[in-house]
């Protein structure tokens, strides 16, 4: 065990080793792999805060029942009341006809031509809004069907247009995160192998002399793959800074974007459970592309010799 331990070790400090005399290409690999983790990672974080931000904004939903002609204010009041008592509801207003009037007289200067009105031709109305657990497309057309069915309610409107359009935008990110996500996987790998494929190049002479004195396939691997797995932690945590500091700038933007729609929603940037994820799929890939790359050029070597 000490001697399999000190073998990893050795590795693992002449890979460190090998890397920081070389401070420029590393960092440009690294800044390659970082951008290639920092792209999905950023998409992930723009679906979540989206679906946040729809949850959050999921009290301006509302839906209009216009009661009929006929319904007197004192009945509207007790179909306010009666509506109030459902579950999923979280609020019920009541606008009654002479509100209405009241509020579209100050609003349209149509004052004089009111004045000839016999009576008023606008109805009482409820805007009725669901609780945010309740907020979901389902949910909210059980309860319009429910309103409608009331005899005294003529209409109830209901504007979930934005509603279908988020869930369908969603649905196309998630599609199209996964789809980014392996694509530059295999960016990351080729990257990480086309590193160590020149590395191996330029130790050829060396590998080969290691391998005449009794070297194994392993042994000769083993820094290399440290190479890429170091590569890839690195990488990880760099793309993790990139998201966070993109976040960041935007956040002061959102958030007065949120209270034009009168939302206190605030961007969200990565957490420490993202950055573990981001270094833990780095240093993966890097050691993947890193054993495929030396796993070939070794094998190439002993076909030669």
């Amino acid at each position: 065990m000490g001697s399999w331990l000190a073998r990893h070790l050795h590795a693992l400090v002449s890979s460190t080793g090998n890397l920081a005399r070389a401070p420029l290409a590393t960092a440009l690999t690294v800044a390659v792999m970082a951008l290639a983790l920092a792209l999905p990672q950023s998409l992930l974080t723009l679906v979540r805060n989206t679906t946040s931000a729809t949850g959050n904004l999921s009290g301006t939903i509302t839906l209009t029942a216009y009661l009929k002609p006929e319904v007197g204010e004192q009945k509207a009041d007790q179909l306010a009341r009666s509506t109030r008592a459902r579950s999923g509801v979280a609020r019920v207003e009541l606008i009654t006809a002479t509100q209405a009037m009241t509020e579209f007289r100050r609003n349209s200067g149509l004052g004089a031509a009111l004045d000839v009105l016999p009576e008023n031709p606008l109805p009482h109305v409820l805007i009725v809004t669901p609780v945010p657990s309740a907020s979901d497309r389902a949910s909210v057309e059980n309860l319009r069907t429910a309103l409608a069915a009331w005899p005294e309610i003529e209409l109830v409107q209901l504007d979930s247009d934005w509603i279908n359009r988020i869930t369908a935008i969603l649905s196309v990110l998630h599609a199209v995160l996964w789809m980014i996500t392996a694509l530059l996987a295999a960016a990351v790998i080729a990257v990480v192998g086309n590193t160590v494929r020149l590395e191996i190049q330029a130790r050829r002479t060396e590998i080969e002399v290691t391998k005449l004195v009794g070297g194994t396939n392993a042994f000769v691997r083993r820094p290399f793959l440290y190479t890429g797995l170091l590569y890839g932690l690195m990488a990880g945590a760099l793309a993790w800074l990139i998201v966070a500091a993109a976040i960041l700038s935007l956040r002061s933007a959102v958030r007065e974007l949120a209270q034009a729609y009168g939302s206190q929603f605030v961007l969200a940037g990565p957490g420490l459970h993202e950055l573990g994820w981001l270094a833990a799929a780095g240093a993966l890939l890097g050691w993947l592309g890193a054993w495929l790359a030396a796993s070939g050029h070794l094998a190439r070597i002993d076909r030669n010799n």
